[in-house]
């Protein structure tokens, strides 16, 4: 890492005769700067582990992430061919098709083998931590300690939702384990050491800093990565990100690469969110994880205006409470804006997941909501999460049919209709649905912006159901001489219910149709 000081730049100006710059504040003493990595190294490594596992057929091995390959070299070099036989040497060895031992398998038996890396946490437990893509679908999972002692290994219980796995070793070594640390004290900017099995170099360091905290990079629900430039390569899944007290904040899961090699992109599960995991991995053997029972969006910062929110966009945004859900049942409502769940901030729509899955199942949990213009408290009893989440939709009688009218909303780039026996079937809609259909879009206005489409039920206004188009267009016309800026929709459409804010505007003069 170089850092480029100022004072060479000063020095050159003031050569040059040029007139004076104003003051450069001085760079911050790197005092904590280590001046060798050795130490920490030597400590951690017989804590961290290589994870060798064997599983049949050739879709297990088309689907492992970690199989070894041969890292890219100039032709010829003689790294090429190190990488080669390092590799050869560490494939599995097997009976061939007739038995003989040392024979490579056939095509009919062929094993697939991945590679990874793993950390014991229990020394008297014999416990190892690893991700879950590095053990999914193996028959044999084999530990290889750092003096390369190989040790059976069993599958205690793995996560798929965070990529966590425990594993139970059967030895009687002593072992050295290593403990999680605080993640949310790490802070960008901070030096951390990555150990582990890249390419099957088994006990390969290397260090870095906290490049960015709480990435998304869409692998599920709770995505909260630590992002690092420690060189993270193929077959560190599994291994520890150390901070500089020896203690595991982060398990290395995920880089970004076009190349398949490290680019000092790297990804850690935060300690903070693995202990719980692990927790409940060892005693358990699975994870069970809060429920709420809500469809949520982010609060834009129109929507956040639509409702007088104070302190801009920020909460999550109830789309659904679903009924007879934790959260309906607690007195969570459609347009309800979540700000704090059980004395924790929601800073945004994606926190909210991962704080109730969090939170223990039974908890009865204080919800801050934002409702009618304030801050209101209600009190949920957090349900475990449904094996198969599904929302069931209920009968409810067939409504009396309305004749088609068809109005126009002024300024707002749509048609919309009573729901109609025509409509309903034209657009797949619900037996039990209410409100308001869109039949028709204009290109390039509002509604268009908002990506409405026809076919879309608009339910609510400011959340108000609407029945008719003639009562949604009172609502708008009442917006607007309120000199509001843009109504709050709550429209159902093939992907769900969701709030839009539309922007108004104001219509032609004496109401006519703008061509």
């Amino acid at each position: 890492m170089r850092f480029r000081s100022s004072v060479s730049v000063l020095a050159l100006v003031a050569a040059l005769g040029a007139a004076p710059l104003a003051p450069v504040h001085a760079q911050m003493p790197m005092a904590n700067a280590p001046s060798s990595f050795r130490p920490l190294a030597q400590q951690l490594l017989p804590a961290v582990v290589s994870i060798q596992v064997s599983s049949s057929g050739r879709s297990a091995q088309a689907g492992r992430q970690d199989a070894p390959e041969v890292p890219q070299a100039p032709p010829g070099s003689p790294f090429e061919e190190f990488f080669r036989d390092f590799l050869e040497r560490n494939r599995p060895q097997g009976p061939g098709p007739q038995g003989r031992p040392g024979q490579r398998p056939g095509p009919e038996q062929r094993r697939g083998q991945s590679l990874g890396s793993g950390f014991i946490i229990d020394a008297q437990a014999k416990l190892v931590v690893t991700n879950n893509h590095v053990v999914e679908g193996g028959d044999e999972i084999f530990v290889v300690l750092q003096d390369n002692t190989r040790i059976k290994a069993e599958l205690v219980g793995a996560d798929p939702r965070t990529d966590i796995a425990v594993l139970r070793l059967t030895t009687d070594r002593q072992l050295t384990a290593v403990e999680f640390g605080n993640s949310d004290e790490a802070q960008v900017g901070d030096w951390v050491l990555a150990i582990g099995n890249p390419f099957g170099l088994a006990s390969s360091v290397s260090a870095g800093i906290i490049s960015a905290r709480s990435r998304d990079i869409r692998q599920g629900l709770y995505d909260d990565f630590i992002q690092t430039d420690a060189a993270i390569n193929r077959g560190n899944s599994g291994g520890p990100l150390f901070d500089m007290q020896g203690k595991v904040i982060g398990i290395n899961t995920a880089i970004y690469s076009p190349s398949g090699g490290s680019i000092g992109i790297g990804f850690a599960i935060p300690s903070n969110l693995a202990r719980g995991i692990v927790a409940q991995l060892r005693d358990g053997g699975r994870v069970r994880r809060g429920w709420l029972g809500v469809n949520i969006q982010q609060v834009t910062e129109e929507i956040a205006e639509s409702l007088g929110l104070r302190g801009g966009a920020r909460g999550a945004l109830v789309a659904r409470a679903q009924e007879d859900g934790p959260a309906a049942k607690g007195g969570v409502r459609n347009g309800d804006v979540i700000l704090r769940f059980n004395g924790q901030e929601v800073r945004e729509m994606r926190n909210l997941p991962r704080i109730v899955a969090e939170t223990p199942v039974g908890t009865a949990a204080p919800v801050v909501v934002w409702r009618d213009g304030r801050e209101e408290t209600v009190n949920v009893t957090v349900a475990e999460l449904p094996a198969d989440v599904a929302a069931a939709q209920g009968g409810g009688g067939q409504p009396a049919q309305p004749r088609s009218q068809v109005v126009e909303l002024q300024g707002l780039g749509l048609k919309v209709s009573p729901i109609t026996n025509e409509l309903r079937e034209r657009h797949s809609l619900r037996p039990e649905q209410r409100g308001v259909v869109i039949t028709e879009v204009t290109a390039g206005g509002p509604a268009a912006e908002r990506d409405l489409r026809a076919g879309d039920v608009i339910v609510e206004v400011q959340q108000e159901r609407v029945n008719s188009p003639q009562e949604l267009q009172q609502r708008l016309d009442t917006l607007r001489r309120q000199n509001r800026a843009s109504a709050l929709l709550l429209v159902e459409g093939q992907q769900g219910q969701r709030f839009v804010p539309l922007r108004l505007r104001e219509e032609a003069p004496g109401n006519q149709r703008r061509n």
